[in-house]
């Protein structure tokens, strides 16, 4: 019988033992949540949707966090109310003209404030102060902006898709370039004649510099390129000097 009872009173007291330090634990992490232990600052801000804010999740600044969400109430049916609880040592860089925004811990992580800096020329920001807020880019905003994106890139890539398979079919002027030979050889036999035209004409551009009516021309022509030549030479000299 005292072996029992004494069996008993063992596991009370674990029991105990437990259910305090549970109750210690929770009351450690509420505490730390709600900064309860660490001196802070009260600041607000209202914004038109919270996005899934809650209560409780964290503030950031300069990427640190640096106090938590306290309460959040609806105004009126457009202003929702932020209150935020900030640790005192930051209180020196939190200026009156800075804004909160909200943003999340990663792509699907919980929702936090962020504070942005402010300048650097105004005044600190007063306990209870209200900061402005920058409302937030809703997810569904988004969904809805890269749907009609990829919508408008479905009709592109058929138009695009339509249109190569009238070129490899030789449809329209581009698609007979592509594969009609016979436009392909006409096109370099005009390349031929064209070279052929221009040797023609050197040939006879030549034969006119030794035609005796056009001959003293060409020479005063070169002449003149030649003493033009000689006068820049010479202007580049008397600079150098």
């Amino acid at each position: 019988m005292d072996t029992h009872t004494h069996k008993f009173k063992i596991r009370l007291g674990l029991f105990v033992a437990g259910g305090l330090f549970l109750f210690v634990l929770a009351i450690f992490i509420i505490g730390k949540q709600k900064n309860l232990f660490n001196p802070v600052f009260k600041l607000t801000s209202t914004f038109y949707n919270v996005s899934g804010l809650q209560v409780g999740n964290n503030i950031r600044f300069s990427g640190i966090n640096v106090g938590t969400v306290d309460n959040i109430s609806i105004i009126n049916d457009s202003t929702v109310r932020v209150d935020m609880l900030v640790k005192k040592d930051v209180k020196p860089f939190i200026k009156s003209d800075c804004k909160v925004a909200i943003g999340s811990e990663g792509l699907i992580g919980d929702k936090l404030l962020i504070i942005t800096h402010g300048s650097s020329d105004s005044h600190l920001a007063k306990e209870g102060q209200q900061l402005a807020s920058v409302e937030p880019v809703e997810t569904d905003a988004i969904m809805a902006s890269l749907k009609v994106t990829a919508g408008n890139v479905e009709i592109i890539s058929q138009q695009l898709s339509e249109i190569m398979f009238k070129i490899n079919n030789g449809n329209g002027t581009l698609g007979r370039l592509i594969q009609d030979s016979t436009i392909a050889e006409n096109f370099n036999q005009t390349m031929v004649n064209l070279k052929k035209s221009s040797k023609g004409l050197d040939e006879n551009m030549e034969a006119a510099k030794h035609n005796f009516l056009l001959k003293s021309f060409f020479n005063k022509k070169a002449k003149a390129e030649e003493n033009k030549k000689k006068n820049g030479e010479d202007k580049k000299v008397s600079e150098k000097k």
